[in-house]
């Protein structure tokens, strides 16, 4: 089925071809035409399936019809808006869009705001208006807050990964910005997993949605991504890791821990022992992040080690390696994780590294996944550490995974309540 049977305009299928796309992915075959049609649509596919390319054709294909015949000049209404949950997802659905509309003989104004840099580029990029914008919530509100950017025009809104919006706070800054929208337009929802809070949010937003579901488990993706479990001491990772990385086939590697200090422990002991190491997270400038990712796609660096901030909106074409050196404390952020690999039909890769304190974690991340994994040994790393006795408390048999018991944030929020509610009560 080419590009053009979608209801893609010829230079529309053209950009695809050119860009790579042959055939369209199941989720393009089967959003695109909806979305064309103006239909509000629900959809769910794992990482690396073509989601941004499924909303990206449609919304220039409207900046198409929208300025068909027009002069270019004066000012643009913002006719698309997209919401992300991160810089680096906000760059990379900028850049899609970029690509594909640059040959038409109109090509649309595209923005990309996010925070963490000055707001005063974006401002004077913002002067005559724009016809997409991409953003992250709070930066977008401040530019609304700024009069820089004005939403009532806005006929196609997207969220993309639109469970990390929520996971990241951001639910808020949502309903803010839904409110500056206009009720009739037409509403896209982009994500691999849909968790019961996104579900409640679709509902309340979508009009007659078309729900498109391709495969998102673990499971559907052993087909192209190979998946394994090494059983290994805590102590012990990093040199397994360095023997690993001996693998001529390892030529890239993202390695995943659970913190910012380990990023950096983890990325400086290798570099150290003459492995070209190097961390990526959010401590980091949008500047060095920026050079991080490119430096690595251009092979400059054979490991970068990361925090979840690269589990999504990171894409890099034919990385064939990622390791779970800390688990993910989510399940679903597994599937994020090892989606990094094994992208747009290429093989791939994907390690964890489960130490005797994590194996209950992980025997949750397999149930969730339905995984059966076992659990290899390498020579010269058989772990010698106990698993532990189950935590007194624990007895929901959670195991740690997210989902379930209030997280960090949730208590906050709790705390932050009862306090206000003890105001109130002693005035």
């Amino acid at each position: 089925m080419p590009f053009s049977s979608l209801g893609l305009s010829p230079a529309l299928a053209r950009a695809a071809s050119e860009l790579g796309f042959d055939q369209p992915t199941p989720i393009q075959s089967q959003a695109i035409p909806a979305i064309v049609q103006g239909r509000d649509v629900w959809a769910s596919a794992r990482t690396g399936s073509g989601k941004t390319a499924a909303f990206a054709l449609p919304a220039l294909l409207q900046h198409q019809n929208l300025t068909l015949g027009q002069q270019t000049g004066g000012a643009r209404s913002v006719h698309t808006l997209v919401v992300v949950p991160t810089r680096e997802l906000a760059a990379q659905v900028g850049e899609v869009l970029r690509s594909l509309g640059q040959h038409l003989s109109q090509p649309p104004k595209i923005a990309v705001v996010f925070g963490g840099v000055s707001i005063n580029p974006q401002m004077m990029a913002l002067r005559g208006g724009a016809d997409i914008v991409v953003a992250t919530p709070g930066r977008l509100l401040d530019l609304v807050e700024q009069r820089a950017l004005r939403l009532s025009q806005v006929q196609l809104l997207v969220l993309d990964e639109a469970d990390r919006l929520l996971d990241l706070g951001f639910a808020d800054e949502l309903q803010r910005t839904l409110a500056l929208l206009p009720k009739q337009r037409q509403t896209l929802f982009f994500s691999a997993t849909f968790p019961q809070e996104v579900q409640a949010l679709a509902q309340s937003l979508l009009r007659d949605p078309l729900r498109v579901d391709i495969a998102t488990d673990a499971g559907e993706s052993q087909a192209i991504i190979e998946q394994r479990a090494i059983a290994v001491d805590t102590s012990r990772r990093t040199q397994l890791l360095r023997q690993m990385l001996k693998d001529p086939a390892w030529t890239r590697v993202l390695v995943f821990v659970a913190t910012k200090h380990t990023a950096n422990i983890v990325a400086e002991k290798l570099y150290k022992n003459g492995v070209f190491a190097t961390p990526f997270h959010g401590e980091l400038s949008q500047g060095a992040r920026q050079q991080v990712l490119e430096e690595f796609k251009a092979e400059r660096w054979q490991v970068v080690v990361t925090t979840d901030l690269a589990a999504r909106g990171i894409d890099i074409a034919q990385l064939p390696v990622v390791v779970n050196y800390d688990l993910p404390r989510s399940a679903v952020d597994y599937v994020h994780r090892i989606g990094r690999t094994g992208r747009a039909g290429e093989s791939g890769l994907a390690v964890s590294f489960v130490t005797p304190a994590s194996d209950a974690h992980w025997q949750l991340i397999e149930k969730r996944q339905h995984l059966a994994l076992p659990r290899e040994i390498v020579e010269g790393f058989e772990p010698i550490e106990e698993i532990p006795a189950p935590v007194a408390g624990a007895a929901d048999g959670n195991g740690g995974v997210k989902g379930k018991r209030p997280s960090k944030k949730d208590k906050l929020r709790a705390a932050a309540q009862a306090a206000a509610d003890g105001q109130h009560d002693a005035s």
